[in-house]
Formats: C-alpha cells, structure tokens, sequence
C-alpha cells in the first residue's frame, strides 16, 4: 500500500497525537524521498497553474491537518540516529517551509528543481559561481543596472571575463561567442526599454556551439505569462521580490533548472555560499504564490488599459508596452509569451526638468524604485534605477531624461489615468 493511502487512513483514524508521532518517524527515515512517495498520486497529475500554485506544497505539509504549512523556524533539527544523509537536519541546508516554496516554483516553471535565495542578487551571485577562472560570460548589452554592475563590479574580479552585445539580431550572439564561453546571460523584457529576447532562437543559436548555459532573467512576466525552460534556457533566475512575492515586503532571489548535474552544482553553491531566506520570508512567497495568477491578470489588464490611454495623449511621443499591436517587437510577444504584467515604459515630449515635474506631482502613483507590487509605482530610470551607468551607456541602451517607467498595481486603473492626467497638465500646464 502507498505512504499516500496510508497517511488517508491515519487521518481517518488515529488521533492527532498518534498521526504526528508515526509521521515523525516517517520523516526522520527520509525527509525528501518520503513526501514525494507520500504524495506521488497527487504529484503525477498534471494541474492548471492557479491549482498547482494552490495545491503543491501540500508535499512537505508538517501537520496532518492544518490546510496551511506552519512556519518552522527551527535552526537545527533532531535526528532518531548519527546520519544526516537525506534527512532535514539544519535550516541552513533544508527547510520545511523552503523545501515546500522551491518545490512549488519548480511545478509552476515545469522544471525539476528550484533553489531559493535570500535575494536576487544572491541568486545571480550563486549562479555565476557555477563558472571558474578564465570563464566567459555573454550578456545582452541593454540590462538592469544593478546587473550589469553586478557583473562589471564583483563578477569580472573573479577571473571571469565578461561581453555586452545586441542580442536582438541573433547573429550577434554567434559573433560574439568565444571559445571559453561558459554561460549566455539573457533578461526579457529588458529593464526599463521593455525590448524583448526571442530566447528560443538564442538558445538553439547558443546550443550549436556545445556546452553553454543559457540562463534567462524572468523577472517581469514569471512563469505565468513566459516559461524560458520550454523554450530551450537552462536556468530561469527571479527576483521573487517583485511579481512573484507582490507585496513588497519580501527580499527573495530563486533559480529553476531541469537538468540533474546542474541542480546538484546549485544545491551545493546554495548550502555554502548561505545566502538562503529566512523560513518566515519563504512563507510569505508560497501564500502568495496562490493568488499569483490572478495578481498577474489584474496586472496585464490594467496595464494595457493604461498604455492605451498614453497612446491617445499630446505630450507622449512613444509608449514601450509588447501587449500594444504599435509595438515593433508585438508578435514576438504574442509567440512567446501568453500576456505581459504590468510593467512599462513611455517617452514624453518633454526634457528632466518636465519629468520631475510629472513625476512630483503624481498624487496615488508611489515615486519609487522596484516594481510588482500591489501599489503603483513610478521612477525616472535616468536618475533613479540606473544612475550607476554612465551617461553614454544610459544613451546607447535608449534610456533617456524624459523616458519613464510604470509599474501597474493592483488599483483601478480608472483611478490611475486620472492621477496620470492631472500629472501631465501640472507639467505641460
């Protein structure tokens, strides 16, 4: 008889005292193997993304009855024998609440297992040292600042060397693809421009040329909306801070693969590097994990709506938003990706002194950096998020004084035009 039937019976019968000491002992035999057996029924079906969002972490449930996992803040675990092999015994190696979020995130990238970090940065750091001295690192050149300083500043003091290049024209990448290349770094939508990567052609590009990783950064459309592992990327890379948390109050970083020898590197880098989050952070993520496709409708929906007004307005010259059909890159969008979430970005007619203007006089849009959360958000990128470039890489990568960047949350989008609205006449008055 399967764990699973067995542990139906015990909820049937045995009271919770008895069903918490047999479980224990089930758990102390083999933490991880057991809750795959015990669940292998449920795990072998094949959900819609809200269900599986809901329902997969029912694998490392600790109590027999509560419809919620409980935050174990344990920092070490008792053992019923000297073998820590296979077996939760350190928080900082395992976690129940960590172990239920990565698995969850996994099911929901249809990969095969996923790492959490304490923040996205962690995640970037802990991937890239996957790569040894002498390596080489290939970027698309239009990214988020903060990764791009990440791999000038500390990645590049490693020994591993680092290149930008146009990925948009896939020629590019063969040009640009050396003989110690280890590792293609793809973002898209690119932040803040909102250009996007056609991550099936650089993969089958990148892939003729051997064994090269290819790691895709997810952040603004999650797996909802784009699932880089289904299209040929080795690892897909959050900021869960953003969209996939959604509440702005959690620092978390993830990466997902497929590939077992992969997994296995990451899993080590994660335990000794020990940028893990904390339990209480990673039971934040999973609750939030359930209203995820919901958020990222509303997010799409209002977006557009918004975007489609900006179109209509004298003082906006351009609107940088792939769910528009006057998009450049609109079909790209359409195949794939299923929606877009609701960042974006747009130009006006105006110079850096109209955008702080505009910006200042926003009364329900938050001035702010980051993006994916309940509230809406508006920055200056210029001046703002990617300040640490300099000023001729802000101009060749299109971020101008007078380009500036959403981040749609969860209100009523009505609400939202008219805060735009009485913005715009304070500036172009």
């Amino acid at each position: 008889m399967k764990i699973y039937n067995i542990q139906k019976k015990l909820h049937s019968h045995l009271s919770y005292q008895v069903c918490q000491f047999i479980k224990s002992l089930l758990l102390n035999f083999n933490s991880k193997n057991l809750y795959k057996m015990a669940n292998q029924e449920v795990l072998e079906q094949k959900f819609g993304f809200a269900t599986t969002a809901i329902h997969c972490r029912v694998e490392s449930k600790e109590t027999c009855t509560g419809v919620v996992q409980p935050i174990v803040t344990a920092a070490t675990f008792q053992l019923s024998e000297p073998v820590v092999e296979d077996k939760i015994y350190c928080s900082e190696c395992e976690n129940p609440n960590r172990y239920s979020l990565e698995q969850c995130l996994a099911e929901l990238e249809d990969g095969n297992y996923g790492f959490a970090f304490s923040s996205g940065h962690g995640a970037m750091m802990t991937i890239c040292t996957l790569l040894s001295q002498g390596d080489h690192i290939l970027s698309n050149n239009d990214i988020y600042s903060g990764t791009s300083c990440l791999f000038r500043e500390i990645i590049s003091r490693m020994g591993i060397e680092i290149t930008f290049e146009d990925f948009e024209n896939v020629q590019n990448i063969e040009k640009a693809i050396q003989k110690n290349t280890k590792m293609v770094w793809v973002e898209t939508p690119i932040n803040p421009t909102i250009k996007l990567i056609d991550i099936a052609a650089v993969s089958k590009s990148v892939k003729s040329h051997g064994d090269i990783l290819v790691c895709v950064d997810n952040t603004f459309l999650t797996s909802y909306f784009q699932k880089p592992l289904d299209l040929g990327a080795d690892i897909v890379m959050y900021s869960v801070t953003k969209f996939i948390n959604g509440h702005s109050d959690v620092i978390m970083g993830a990466a997902i693969v497929k590939d077992e020898k992969i997994a296995k590197s990451l899993n080590t880098l994660q335990m000794y590097v020990g940028a893990v989050p904390s339990p209480i952070d990673c039971y934040l993520v999973t609750r939030s994990l359930t209203t995820l496709s919901l958020r990222m409708e509303r997010h799409k929906q209002s977006s557009l709506t918004i975007a489609k007004w900006l179109l209509t307005q004298e003082h906006v010259l351009e609107v940088l938003h792939p769910g528009l059909p006057e998009h450049p890159q609109h079909e790209l969008a359409k195949r794939q990706t299923s929606g877009h979430s609701g960042v974006f970005s747009f130009r006006h007619s105006g110079d850096l002194n109209k955008s702080r203007i505009f910006l200042c006089a926003l009364k329900l849009f938050i001035l702010g950096v980051s993006l994916g959360g309940m509230e809406s958000l508006a920055e200056l990128p210029s001046t703002m998020t990617h300040v640490k470039l300099s000023e001729k890489q802000r101009i060749k990568s299109g971020i101008t004084d007078s380009l500036i960047r959403l981040s749609i949350g969860l209100e009523e989008p009505d609400d939202l035009i008219k805060d735009l609205d009485q913005a715009f006449k304070v500036a172009f008055h």
